[in-house]
């Protein structure tokens, strides 16, 4: 029988470092941009880097939601992003734009992507996209 695992959120490295501590198999992390939680402190990309680093000496997986719905005026700068965290090196990230998700593909192929539940279905196009995969 598979254990359950314990995924929480962290808000800032603070946080997150307390999760890891108290036994956390996995955190769930938000950037200062392109992330949907907005009501968070979030995390710099230095605090990014810290909070990994931290979590992986001690066995913890470290998510990133990049689940922003983004326009195509965010596309070069979420490019850009991208770059970055697979220079961090998170275990997945958490994606809920069909254009994102393909692009994370590309330029991060190491990196487990997962569907965000902030996702969406709202035609057809959309569900064959998300059914394909």
């Amino acid at each position: 029988m598979k254990k359950p695992e314990l995924l929480v959120p962290a808000s800032c490295l603070e946080v997150l470092k307390t999760a890891v501590n108290f036994g956390a198999d996995a955190v769930y992390i938000g950037g200062e941009v392109f992330s949907l939680r907005a009501k968070s402190k979030n995390f710099s990309l230095q605090d990014m880097r810290e909070g990994i680093a931290y979590a992986h000496e001690r066995g913890v997986r470290v998510f990133v939601t990049a689940n922003i719905l983004a326009h195509n005026r965010d596309l070069d700068d979420f490019k850009a992003y991208l770059k970055e965290l697979k220079e961090i090196g998170p275990y997945a990230l958490i994606i809920s734009d069909p254009g994102i998700f393909m692009m994370a593909k590309n330029i991060c192929p190491d990196i487990e992507i997962h569907i965000s539940t902030q996702a969406n279905n709202t035609n057809y196009e959309t569900f064959n996209f998300w059914h394909s995969l």
